[in-house]
Parts: C-alpha cells; structure tokens; sequence
C-alpha cells in the first residue's frame, strides 16, 4: 500500500562494523507516499557484515569419524530505516536482519544448495513483500 514501482538510489557509507559494507538510501523512485530518503536523524541504510574470522571444518573424530559440533560462518544483512512512531514525534529505528548461518565446509562440500537455500529465501521475501508489510503492520498472518 502506498508504494508503486519503488526504487531506491544509494551511496557508499561507512559501516559500523570493520567486517562490513554499507549503503545509505539518498533518493527514491516511484510512488512511496511519506517515505523519506537517508537524514541523520531519520537513517536508511542496508548494512552487509561477514564474519570477522572464518571458521573451518575441524576433523572428525578418529573413533566415530564424526564431527560433533560444526561452526557456523554468520552473515548478516541489515536494514535500518527512521520511521515515524506517533505524529509530531522524532524518527525512531525500524531494524529488519537476516542472519546466515552456514556450516563450515559447506561452501565447498555443497555450495549449490547454499545458493538455493539463499534463491529460495530472498525470492519468498520478494515474493511476499506486500503481505509481509501488511503483516508486520496489521499483526495479521
């Protein structure tokens, strides 16, 4: 509701994290009625942070030849956006994360089902924006 054919123009910004990229979202297309753009005191950014240290598979177990407990690799995807939360009032931050855990060994033992793991997920959140939006704003499923 509210937004036709969105689109969003971006400039490199500095992260807040030595592992991470990130975008501040400087301009808008389409029709996004009462969205803003990037300010200080109202942020829009999208924020990319990978592990600082990548974790390996260690060695199965000589008896077992099992590994017990496989680290995981997080990568993160971070949006941050001022929204308003009462008329009159200061912006306040909306956080919306996602959090990618691998198994360690994973990208090379089975990356083409991290990919599509990855396809399926982001296309679902595509896919389902609207609904998603109405559901974060209604508390309806």
């Amino acid at each position: 509701m509210g937004l036709t054919s969105p689109t969003y123009t971006h400039v490199k910004d500095i992260a807040p994290d030595v592992n991470g990229y990130q975008v501040a979202i400087t301009a808008l297309g389409g029709t996004q009625t009462g969205v803003t753009a990037h300010s200080i005191s109202s942020p829009f950014t999208i924020t990319g942070v990978r592990p600082k240290t990548m974790r390996l598979l260690p060695s199965p177990s000589p008896v077992t030849n099992v590994i017990k407990n496989v680290p995981k690799n997080t990568t993160k995807v971070i949006t941050r956006k001022g929204v308003i939360p009462l008329a009159g009032q200061p912006a306040s931050i909306c956080v919306i994360t996602t959090t990618m855990d691998i198994p360690a060994g994973a990208d090379t033992a089975d990356a083409n089902s991290i990919r599509a793991a990855l396809s399926a997920h982001f296309g679902v959140l595509a896919q389902q924006s609207a609904g998603l939006g109405d559901t974060v704003v209604t508390g309806v499923l």
